[in-house]
């Protein structure tokens, strides 16, 4: 597979995310695991115990088809014994690391504030050298093979380990930027079955690409009909078809992906919610339910949109940010890939989830 080198790409935004006051940390110092973390070993539980410590994390590896992977969890401080509690996996873009991506999001603060688990697969550079997620090849957009499986494999390892806590598995929750929220994409129409809602952070929809090439140019200038994509992505769930409430952030001066991708997702949702659920999804993107401009204090302004379902119920959201390049918005000041100035994307995606909590067993 020819070789593409994703720095480049990101390079293209510097200009916008150096104005914006957002300055990328060295991927290989930004963040580190604390000391007390366990050794990986294949298979290896989880430690028995929840860390007391603000932004701790364990690492495990897993084998899955021969394969191994890595992860970083972060169990809540504080949680009460024997809780049952949500988790949200995280999956990086290209040149980052789950160390990195941690530290980017401040995702782990948030899970210590709201009590909830949070686990980071990583992507290795035997497997894309630039540690980007084959999110655009068809052997990984499908549900027991590649990467979805080998993620999911993760997912389940933790909630099967027994602990101090609990996974509620009803509120299994998936979110990623670039590459990472593209396979994000992939995991909600993979496993619907397993995935209680989505988060998509300037990334791509699912099948917007099946070939490198393909992946260049949805890029650039967004995949095929987003319609004919819904119809994909509800094929793809087969018997485990539902509505998947998803949530999309994107910033329209990114240059890596282009903003017409973030409606692309929306869309191919919405129009597989519509097959799954006709009773109850019926969405206009041109027609959001509610519609605000917002604005950081001192940085960037911003539009909010959600969909309600024909319950009431909220089902999609967008925020798209003023000035934001291929960056993930409101994240640490000195991030990997981060713009501080924008809104807190990783509290937005968090309320989203919960508002949206238990949908895997409605």
């Amino acid at each position: 597979m020819p070789i593409v080198d994703w720095r480049k790409l990101y390079a293209s935004n510097r200009a916008v995310i150096d104005r914006a006051g957002g300055v990328p940390g060295d991927l290989a110092t930004a963040f580190r695991a604390p000391g007390h973390a366990t050794r990986p070993s294949p298979g290896r539980a989880l430690p028995r115990r929840v860390s007391t410590e603000p932004g701790a994390l364990e690492e495990l590896t897993i084998t899955e088809a021969g394969r191994t992977r890595r992860a970083l969890v972060h169990p809540p401080a504080g949680v009460p014994s024997r809780s049952a509690l949500p988790l949200v996996c995280m999956l990086h873009g290209c040149t980052q690391d789950a160390a990195s991506f941690a530290a980017a999001t401040q995702m782990n603060a948030a899970a210590d504030r709201h009590g909830f688990v949070v686990v980071y697969p990583q992507q290795e550079p035997g497997d894309n050298p630039q540690r980007c997620w084959n999110w655009f090849l068809p052997e990984h957009q499908s549900r027991h093979a590649g990467e979805p499986a080998s993620i999911v494999a993760i997912i389940r390892q933790v909630a099967g380990t027994t602990a101090a806590w609990t996974i509620d598995t009803s509120r299994i929750f998936v979110a990623g930027v670039s590459a990472g929220g593209a396979l994000a994409a992939v995991l909600a129409a993979t496993h619907p079955d397993l995935f209680a809602a989505l988060a998509v952070h300037s990334g791509l929809a699912y099948r917007s690409a099946t070939s490198l090439h393909g992946a260049l140019t949805a890029m650039a200038r967004g995949g095929e009909d987003a319609a004919r994509l819904g119809c994909a992505a509800h094929a793809t769930m087969g018997r485990h078809a539902r509505a998947i409430p998803s949530m999309v952030v994107h910033g329209r001066d990114d240059h890596t992906v282009a903003p017409v991708n973030a409606e692309q997702v929306l869309e191919q949702f919405m129009t597989a919610n519509r097959l799954a659920a006709p009773e109850t999804c019926h969405f206009d993107i041109a027609r959001p339910s509610v519609t605000r401009r917002e604005a950081v204090d001192g940085g960037h302004t911003y539009v909010r949109s959600r969909w309600m379902d024909r319950r009431g119920a909220l089902m999609h959201e967008l925020l798209n940010v003023d000035g934001l390049g291929h960056a993930w918005s409101g994240g640490a000041p000195h991030g990997s890939f981060t713009d501080a100035r924008g809104p807190d994307a990783t509290e937005a995606i968090w309320r989203f989830f919960e508002a949206t909590g238990h949908a895997a067993t409605d």
